[in-house]
C-alpha cells in the first residue's frame, strides 16, 4: 500500500528519485573516482565473464535494479525528510552542480 501522500508529493519523489538514480548509475558505472573503480574492479573479478558483468559496464542495466532499491526506501520510508536530503543533494545538487561545470568549459581551454 502506497503511505498517504498527495499525488503531488510522489510526482516530486519520482522526479528527485529518478535523477538520483541517474546519478549512482553515473558513479558506479563510468566515473573515475577512486573508492568506486576499486569496488568496480572487484565486483569485474567476481563477475567475470558472466552475464552479472554487464551490470558494471551498462548504466542502461544498472539503474532499473537500482529503481527499484529507491522505490523501495521511498516506500519504507514513507518519503521521511531523511530521504529528501539525501536524495535532493545527491541527485539534483550534486549532480546537476557537475553537470553544469561539465558545460561551462571556455571552449579554447583558457578562464
Amino acid at each position: 500500500m502506497i503511505p498517504d501522500h498527495p499525488w503531488w508529493v510522489w510526482a516530486l519523489a519520482i522526479v528527485v528519485g529518478t535523477v538520483s538514480v541517474a546519478r549512482t548509475a553515473r558513479l558506479l558505472v563510468w566515473d573515475s573516482f577512486p573508492p568506486v573503480e576499486w569496488l568496480r574492479l572487484k565486483f569485474f573479478v567476481r563477475a567475470g565473464d558472466s552475464p552479472w558483468r554487464k551490470l558494471g559496464e551498462c548504466g542502461f542495466c544498472l539503474a532499473p535494479y537500482l529503481s527499484l532499491g529507491m522505490v523501495a526506501w521511498a516506500l519504507l520510508s514513507n518519503l521521511h525528510w531523511t530521504w529528501w536530503v539525501i536524495n535532493i543533494w545527491w541527485g539534483l545538487v550534486s549532480y546537476g552542480a557537475a553537470i553544469i561545470v561539465s558545460y561551462d568549459q571556455p571552449s579554447d581551454g583558457s578562464d
